[in-house]
């Protein structure tokens, strides 16, 4: 009897495992996608802080700051992304491929850089149609010239092609396991420059940058599996973007002006409030402790307040009941009995 009871409980604990393991992968499969795992923002921001493309491939492929989350040929490893670059007059067209294999590679993303002017470099991140779906393009506004300008624009400016391919990469380079998005989400967002703007269009600017894509563009995993491309992944949706809203992803917008509550102007109302001064502090907030400022008022008593509960009868009219109540009856009455005689 013990034995039966014993192997009853295996199988329930077996069973039990099984459909939790079920309800987790089908959580990660709806909120999850491809174009997840390479944020162009953080791709925009790092482009700005490389001094070449050297150095921005490098930044890709970082283990330490782990960019990229991306895992194409489902090997249980983050794949390298190699940079190569092509020219043509004043446009520079930068590619990120993910390297899937032998000899084989997948575009992700490509980086427009066309000189307008004498002191004007337009930049755009295009984010490759399979991955993230049709006009998928972000701006990025620099706070700060990037140094890469100088590198494109040199005199002694030679093109970039990365010497690294399939089982031979660079001594710095470990590969690390993906993450869950959440969990990618957060690293990558400590690593994207928030003084920069980030802009977001679907127009591509440079039409020598298409030129040049269309002679240089790989698509190796997209042959193998155009099941997989954005538009079948997510149907109905346009691109990345419109994925996003429809996720209501959460953005830091300012209140608008309507939402913005207006101070009371009413002056038959008394206020214990007086108006603080912007340079003023508290000395509870001087000493590390938190404020008591809220809404540029800092609260003032006119008066102590009692602790005790008030007696005072209200000032309303009560009229009295001809009914006595319980603590009534049974009392003396107040009238003095007249004696008998």
């Amino acid at each position: 009897m013990r034995k039966i009871f014993g192997s009853l409980l295996i199988i329930l604990f077996i069973a039990c495992n099984n459909l939790y393991a079920e309800d987790v992968t089908t959580v990660e499969a709806k909120d999850t996608d491809i174009s997840d795992n390479l944020d162009l923002e953080a791709v925009a921001s790092i482009f700005g802080e490389a001094k070449d493309l050297e150095e921005f491939e490098k930044k890709l492929n970082d283990p330490d700051t782990q960019i990229s989350n991306l895992d194409l040929n489902e090997d249980g490893e983050v794949d390298y992304l190699r940079v190569t670059e092509t020219s043509k007059g004043d446009t520079h067209l930068v590619t990120i491929q993910a390297v899937i294999g032998k000899d084989q590679y997948q575009d992700v993303a490509t980086i427009d850089v066309e000189k307008k002017g004498k002191d004007e470099t337009q930049v755009q991140v295009v984010g490759d149609v399979y991955m993230y779906g049709p006009g998928y393009i972000v701006e990025p506004v620099y706070v700060h010239p990037p140094v890469i300008f100088v590198f494109f624009w040199s005199p002694l400016y030679h093109p970039w092609r990365s010497p690294f391919y399939w089982g031979y990469y660079p001594p710095y380079y470990r590969p690390w396991r993906p993450y869950p998005r959440h969990r990618h989400r957060t690293n990558v967002n400590v690593n994207i420059n928030v003084n920069n703007s980030y802009n977001y269009t679907s127009v591509r600017k440079s039409k020598t940058s298409i030129e040049l894509q269309k002679k240089s563009r790989r698509n190796d995993f997209g042959a193998k599996n155009p099941d997989k491309s954005f538009a079948k992944r997510n149907e109905g949706v346009k691109n990345k973007q419109a994925l996003n809203q429809k996720r209501d992803v959460p953005k830091k917008n300012k209140p608008k002006a309507n939402d913005v509550k207006k101070p009371t102007t009413n002056k038959s109302k008394a206020t214990t409030g007086k108006q603080v001064q912007k340079d003023w502090k508290p000395a509870s907030e001087k000493a590390g402790a938190a404020s008591k400022v809220k809404d540029g008022r800092v609260s003032v008593p006119s008066r102590k307040i009692n602790s005790k509960p008030s007696h005072r009868k209200s000032s309303k009219s009560v009229k009295p009941s001809s009914r006595k109540t319980k603590q009534q009856i049974g009392r003396p009455s107040s009238r003095k009995r007249p004696k008998r005689r």
